[in-house]
């Protein structure tokens, strides 16, 4: 028989993770019941769904915006400071799953699961989150590329948790996301995209973010294309040249969903739209 805990806080949670590190932390489990059926009961759950120190959407003194781990896709979506600052989240958040996988799936159990098809990865990743970890004995911060390690590995250390994302806010930043899959929606993505830019007065692209999912073994940014960018006017060469930077740094694979070379050429092409895109966006 599994071993069943409903922590009342936060701190209770911490500690019977100290206690439990080989426990399975349970959030809206809409990862985890994919194929529960043919793993390994875990020794113990602990579920965290709804903790209050894990939930909620809110704007701190340094202007940083902090989701708890815990808050669900329809928290996020319905948050007036998600849609206002991060409309790639929105974006991103609004084409998962379907109503009933918004009101269970949480942030940080896309971040936990740390899956290539990840939808709300790369937008971590074009919007420079960053990570608050929590054990019973500490708290650190950490950046969100260096919190992925291979395959379904991270940086998280047995006894901690993920309890929340960090999103700084940068005026006048252009965000873009952009899923492709069988369908609309209720797909599992083939290709996500996800960029971020500024604009100076002049119209040179300044701190561009190229961020892929399905791509790789985990979720990545696209450094060369983002070298391309940098310092540049939005332009049709330049365009056709950071596409062409991205198609020559990812390696995709060929699965049940879609083969290598669409995956390399719907990422360049997302890339190529996302640069012309930034020609028509407001200077700062």
């Amino acid at each position: 028989m599994t071993d069943y805990l409903r922590p009342d806080s936060l701190e209770d949670a911490l500690r019977a993770r100290d206690e439990h590190p080989d426990w399975l932390l349970l959030a809206g489990g809409t990862d985890v019941m994919v194929g529960f059926a043919e793993k390994p009961a875990p020794s113990g759950v602990i579920d965290v769904f709804g903790l209050p120190g894990l939930c909620g959407v809110s704007r701190e003194p340094d202007g940083t915006i902090r989701i708890g781990a815990a808050t669900t896709y329809a928290d996020i979506l319905r948050s007036p400071i998600v849609q206002s600052d991060l409309p790639a989240l929105a974006a991103c958040v609004r084409e998962i799953g379907a109503v009933q996988i918004q009101a269970r799936g949480t942030l940080g159990g896309n971040v936990g699961t740390s899956s290539p098809v990840g939808d709300t990865l790369p937008v971590l990743l074009a919007l420079d989150a960053r990570l608050e970890l929590a054990s019973a004995r500490a708290r650190r911060e950490m950046a969100y590329p260096d919190f992925l390690v291979g395959y379904r590995k991270t940086a998280l250390a047995p006894t901690e948790i993920v309890a929340a994302v960090r999103f700084p806010v940068v005026p006048g930043r252009v965000q873009h996301w952009r899923k492709v899959g069988t369908r609309k929606a209720q797909a599992i993505s083939k290709v996500m995209f996800a960029g971020s830019a500024s604009l100076s007065p002049e119209g040179k692209i300044l701190s561009p973010r190229i961020a892929l999912g399905a791509v790789a073994d985990r979720p990545i940014r696209v450094l060369a294309a983002e070298s391309v960018l940098e310092g540049q006017s939005p332009s049709e060469p330049l365009a056709d040249r950071a596409r062409d930077a991205v198609i020559s740094a990812i390696r995709p694979i060929t699965d049940v969903r879609s083969t290598a070379e669409y995956r390399s050429t719907v990422a360049g092409n997302l890339v190529r739209r996302f640069v012309l895109g930034l020609g028509d966006a407001p200077k700062a």
